[in-house]
Parts: structure tokens; C-alpha cells; sequence
């Protein structure tokens, strides 16, 4: 079974865009590809059990096996060595995707603390947006009672989109709520 916000996209948008910006194919028409999930987490040189718990975490709220990032160069001012475990990431296509943006949009966003939209200020210039989430509690997945640290972490969502008006645009018909300027 399709998800909802993927049925409503291919039904209903993929009209709307065609017919907003003007494009004589369908092919023409921005897609969401993926959303990539990222979190750091500052203190896992010291405690390495806060990046296990922050992989279970994003495992959980992203419904896919995250994995942890691994340092590159070691920094001896943050104590940090090379291939030390410093945060997790994972990858969303298809389903999952969709599935995911459908419960941040219904679910997660509103339960933000003084949320007044979303900034249109990440996007790269390439069709691509970044934003950043403050705390991880605001998922639903996540049981406060159970959480040790309060995390932060980035989502992007990579389109098709060659400019960053296709991909406002985009993110609008989806149900993105951006603030009014």
C-alpha cells in the first residue's frame, strides 16, 4: 500500500506543479529523492553509550537501521581520535521517506515549542533544503522518560528541483509549513 502523502503527490501535485511552472513534461516536474537524517552528538568522545542510545533513537524515529559516523581526523583540543564514533545518520528513500515527512509534518512540527513555521533560509542554491531540529522529544516515537540527552539534529530533503523556487514550491504542495514573510 502506497503512502498517503506519496498518493496525494502523484494524484493531485504533480498537476499542480506542471501547471504552476509551466513545464511541458511530466518528467520536468520536482520529486522528493530522499531525506537524509543527521545527528551529532558532541559528548560521545567521552561516553560512548550516548551514541548507542542516539543510533536506537534515530533508528526509532526514522523506522531504518541508522548507523554511527565515524571521525576522520583525530583533534587533540576536543580529545577526539580518529575513528571514534561521533554521531549516526541514516538515509530515507521510497516509503519510508514519505511515511517519515507525512508524521513530521502532522505530528512532529506541531508539537514544537513557540513554532511558527519553518525558515526558508536552508535552502542550498541547488534544489535542496536543510533545517535543523532542536530536540529529538518532539517526535512521537521517543519516550521522554527514557531519554538520558537532549539532542538536536539535521534533516535534509534532496529533490530533483534545479532552483530553489521549484523547491519551496515543492515543499509548500507537500505540506511543509513555511513562515509568512
Amino acid at each position: 500500500m502506497k503512502p498517503r502523502l506519496r498518493e496525494k503527490f502523484e494524484t493531485e501535485l504533480v498537476a499542480r506543479l506542471k501547471e504552476k511552472h509551466g513545464y511541458k513534461n511530466v518528467m520536468q516536474i520536482p520529486r522528493l529523492t530522499k531525506i537524509c537524517l543527521n545527528q551529532g552528538v558532541g559528548d560521545g568522545v567521552s561516553d560512548k553509550k550516548l551514541v548507542d542510545n542516539a543510533v536506537v533513537e534515530m533508528t526509532t524515529i526514522a523506522g531504518q537501521k541508522a548507523v554511527p559516523t565515524i571521525s576522520r581526523k583525530a583533534i587533540s583540543n576536543f580529545k577526539l581520535r580518529e575513528d571514534m564514533p561521533i554521531g549516526c545518520r541514516v538515509t530515507l528513500r521510497g516509503n519510508k521517506m514519505y511515511e517519515f515527512l507525512d508524521r513530521f509534518i502532522a505530528v512532529s512540527l506541531p508539537r514544537v515549542r513557540d513554532f511558527k513555521g519553518v525558515s526558508d533560509k536552508g535552502f542550498d542554491g541547488r534544489g535542496n533544503y536543510s533545517m535543523g531540529v532542536t530536540e529529538q522529544i518532539i517526535f512521537p516515537e521517543i519516550d521522554i522518560d527514557k531519554v538520558s540527552k537532549i539532542n538536536g539534529m539535521d534533516i535534509t530533503f534532496v529533490t530533483t528541483a534545479k532552483t530553489d523556487v521549484e523547491c519551496h514550491s515543492l515543499l509548500t504542495e507537500l505540506g511543509l509549513p513555511f513562515t509568512k514573510n
